[in-house]
């Protein structure tokens, strides 16, 4: 009895340890046999918990924040600042409350194409990290903004694809340097885009900060791959000894040898082989890029294409995706998915698009277990394109030139990347004054002529002055038009043909209210301007000239009032103010109750004073004005009809020829532009939303200039706010005044030079930093063009145009059978009438004045005023 109690004991303790294994087994059976429920429940699970995290990634994704970095011309990071924004952005990438998905946490770079830029850089991260992604590491060449929302409508064809790195998985990227741009080959990917057609390329760069444990559990699994490769390659070195023992590499093929060898006394000829152990593997290079933590990303790359016409979007997928092959090295960038003959499985395919929405849609980052990368492999997408990018000018920055259109100012070819050409254009209200800048020959008058007609058929008024005349001609032929000849005038002052028709002009007629004291400052202006008066070197000419157009103003403003402009006074009666007692007693009889108390003494009690030379200085230029019979015939008329004011007001087309650049004919030239800076500011007296634009185009700046300079540098500092915008040619800079030089370039909305010398064109070049240089420029091809333009509030350019040409630009409005009718309409709209009826007038104009003046003149003061200024 005593011996059965431990057996028993034994008993009852095994008992419960083989029912525990008893029903173990039993449940395993079980599952064995209904292992549906349980895959049920973890999937089931699965579903529950994936359908939560997205739930909740949802919600962190609710609230993003975006910004656009916009580039100068200038911008030229280091890699230094590109790395620092590498890091800014990985930092950016956590800025999210702890309950936040892993796939929320991420900051996206958006490069995107849609013809309204070439690539736009966006960046996207959650609305924590604004404060962060906000902060410029570039400078002031780069302009951080707050982006608005993108709004894409529907395409017909889209095409999507997710990018993972293949090649070795430690790897890097090819280092690629700063020049050129890395991001040139994804540029000219889009550069050929058509907004017209719907097209859009886009590519987003997730970055994301990895995990700890993401980052353990992917080495851990490099190390097994280099460990298992390890001993792949001893077996394999084990597998080539055994052949090369002849297969008799064995235990038993050993002993059989050795009995053998005793039987025969011979020594064994045969040796056992020992398979190779696995080599040691090196951990740094198993690991690669992966061995050091600091500035390790894991990134999601996502592009789209779209287009509304078939095969367009596959066709720029195909061309983005040769574009990322520059970043290609020990690892590169290839679509993620398989290829089953015709078929791709990939982003497109019905498996994997509700993802690649989602993803896209949200800007959720689920990388690619592959996808691995440090800051320093993706230098050329931390930025936006620097300047050794070539962008590409689209319609959207550039605008294309539309035949009558008002809003548009024609510029030339434009030839872009892809080989294609298109006319372009800047936008009229924002092309306040323009030079061009080129050697004889080069094109640029003729650049100047098909925008100036392009202007006119579009509606617009301009005055086109030219020296030399050649321009007429040439322009005849595109305005030959019915609804141009009209609103055409011709001031023809070179005198050609054995009856030639001259306009007229009378500076200081009064007949369409002017201003009394502009009408008198103009002139002396133009005067002192033109014979290089001031008031340290002649300033008694001065006083004299400005006293005595007072008077005949004056008198002229009756004569008016009156009722017969007729009987005005001319310049050439400035003679008659100063050296006839009895007509200068009757203007100021007639004159006395317009003129202030100032004038009158002066007259009364200083002119009497001069000697009688005073007056040669001021006499001598009217003296050669009226030796001139064609210069006599144009300003001796007392009612002028030229009036660039009322031009200016009813979009006329005035066409200046002056006679040539001698002495005289600059008095006139520096005449008619201090009168068109007079009628310029004159718009002050309607509002500036009824100010009709109007267009002077002055070739041969270096000639008008040379009469005028202190005149045209003020239409370039003034004329903006009447707008009124000149347009000026010249052959050289350096020529220019200083004053005209200056205005003209700091005022100048587009700058323009065809080729020429190197000394000449490197004013032009140093505008724009010497990029183009000028040894560049020089070399270029006759009629081409480096222009510089303001589009939007911003500067585009300097781009390469092909001047236009005007028989290829304006083929279709070529009238030559017209031309004698648009210049007899153009002489008849500006009053043209024979020379010589015009000269008799101006010769007898000194009497009607002087009988004018006998009939209005009060006797008493008439008698009192001869005595007083004789």
């Amino acid at each position: 009895m005593e011996s059965a109690a431990p057996t028993l004991t034994g008993a009852m303790a095994t008992g419960p340890v083989v029912g525990l294994l008893t029903e173990l087994l039993a449940a395993a059976g079980w599952l064995s046999t209904h292992w549906y429920l349980l895959a049920a429940a973890a999937a089931l699970t699965t579903m529950v918990g994936e359908a939560v995290v997205r739930r909740y990634a949802a919600r962190a994704s609710s609230q993003r924040m975006a910004l656009e970095l916009v580039a100068s011309r200038h911008f030229e990071p280091t890699m230094e600042e590109i790395f620092r924004h590498g890091l800014q952005l990985a930092r950016a990438s956590a800025a999210l409350p702890w309950w936040a998905p892993r796939r929320a946490r991420a900051v996206q770079i958006r490069l995107r194409a849609d013809g309204s830029a070439p690539l736009r850089y966006r960046l996207e991260g959650p609305a924590s990290s604004e404060r962060l992604l906000s902060i410029n590491p570039f400078g002031p060449d780069v302009t951080v903004r707050a982006a608005r929302p993108i709004v894409d409508t529907s395409r017909t064809y889209t095409v999507r694809a997710e990018f993972v790195l293949r090649g070795r998985p430690v790897a890097p990227l090819r280092e690629v340097p700063l020049e050129p741009d890395p991001l040139q080959p994804l540029v000219d990917a889009v550069s050929d885009l058509k907004a017209e057609l719907g097209e859009l390329a886009e590519i987003r760069l997730d970055i994301q900060q990895p995990s700890r444990w993401a980052l353990r559990l992917r080495r851990r699994q490099l190390l097994a791959g280099a460990h298992q490769a390890a001993r792949v390659e001893a077996q394999r070195s084990a597998r080539w000894l055994r052949q090369g023992a002849g297969g008799q590499d064995s235990v038993l093929a050993h002993l059989q040898e050795q009995l053998s060898d005793r039987g025969s006394g011979a020594g064994s000829s045969r040796r056992l082989f020992v398979a190779p152990a696995p080599q040691r593997v090196d951990e740094k290079e198993a690991l690669g890029k992966l061995a050091e933590d600091e500035q390790l990303v894991r990134v999601q790359l996502l592009v789209v294409c779209a287009a509304n016409q078939e095969g367009r979007a596959t066709e720029r997928l195909a061309q983005v995706q040769a574009g990322l092959d520059v970043f290609g090295g020990g690892s590169r960038w290839l679509m993620r998915g398989w290829r089953l003959g015709p078929w791709r499985i990939g982003g497109d395919h019905w498996l994997y698009r509700s993802s690649f929405e989602r993803r896209w849609r949200l800007g959720h980052c689920r990388p690619p277990r592959a996808n691995w990368v440090r800051m320093q492999e993706l230098t050329g997408l931390l930025k936006p394109p620097t300047m050794h990018c070539r962008l590409p000018l689209l319609a959207a920055e550039l605008p294309s030139f539309a035949f009558g259109d008002p809003q548009l100012l024609l510029q030339g070819t434009y030839r872009s990347p892809d080989g294609r050409e298109r006319v372009v254009a800047t936008y009229a209200q924002e092309t306040f004054f323009e030079v061009g800048v080129g050697k004889a020959g080069g094109g640029k008058t003729e650049r100047a002529l098909a925008q100036a007609i392009g202007w006119a058929h579009a509606g617009g008024g301009l005055m086109f002055v030219d020296p030399h005349r050649d321009s007429w001609p040439r322009a005849t032929t595109f305005l030959a038009h019915e609804s141009l000849m009209e609103r055409t005038s011709l001031i023809d002052l070179n005198g050609l043909g054995p009856s030639p028709r001259v306009s007229s002009w009378n500076p200081l007629g009064m007949q369409h209210g002017q201003a009394a004291h502009e009408v008198v400052e103009a002139i002396a202006d133009a005067y002192a301007s033109a014979l290089g008066w001031d008031d340290a070197t002649a300033p008694r000419a001065i006083t004299i000239l400005t006293a005595a157009l007072a008077v005949l103003v004056a008198v002229n403003a009756a004569a008016c009032q009156a009722g017969r402009p007729e009987d005005q006074a001319t310049l050439f009666h400035v003679r008659a103010m100063v050296t006839d007692p009895a007509f200068r007693a009757l203007a100021l009889a007639v004159a006395q109750d317009r003129l202030d108390e100032e004038i009158h003494s002066w007259w009364r009690a200083v002119f009497p004073t001069l000697p009688p030379d005073a007056c040669a200085v001021v006499l001598n230029p009217m003296v050669r004005l009226a030796a001139n019979p064609v210069t006599r015939a144009f300003l001796g008329q007392p009612v002028g009809v030229y009036d660039i004011r009322t031009a200016m007001d009813s979009r006329m087309i005035v066409w200046v020829c002056p006679g040539g650049s001698g002495p005289t004919d600059r008095l006139l030239t520096a005449l008619l532009a201090r009168d068109l800076l007079r009628a310029g500011r004159s718009r002050r007296d309607i509002p500036e939303a009824q100010r009709v634009p109007f267009r002077p185009y002055f070739d041969e700046l270096i000639t008008l200039t040379g009469s005028a300079p202190e005149t045209i540098a003020a239409m370039f500092e003034d004329f903006r706010k009447y707008k009124v915008h000149v347009h000026g040619m010249t052959q050289l800079l350096a020529r220019l005044p200083t004053p005209v030089r200056l205005s003209l370039m700091q005022n100048a909305s587009t700058l323009a030079t065809t080729a020429g010398s190197t000394s000449a064109i490197a004013p032009v070049t140093a505008e724009w930093g010497d990029d183009p240089s000028p040894e560049r420029v020089a070399t270029m091809e006759r009629f081409a063009h480096y222009v510089s333009m303001n589009v939007h509030g911003r500067r585009v350019g300097p781009v390469k145009v092909q001047g236009p040409h005007l028989d290829t630009v304006f083929a279709a409005q070529a009238r030559p059978k017209q031309v004698p009718d648009l210049e007899q309409a153009a002489l008849t709209n500006a009053g043209a009438l024979p020379l010589h009826q015009l000269t008799e007038r101006a010769t007898g104009q000194l009497g009607r004045v002087r009988s004018f003046l006998a009939e209005h003149a009060p006797a008493a003061s008439r008698v009192r005023l001869s005595k007083g200024y004789e």
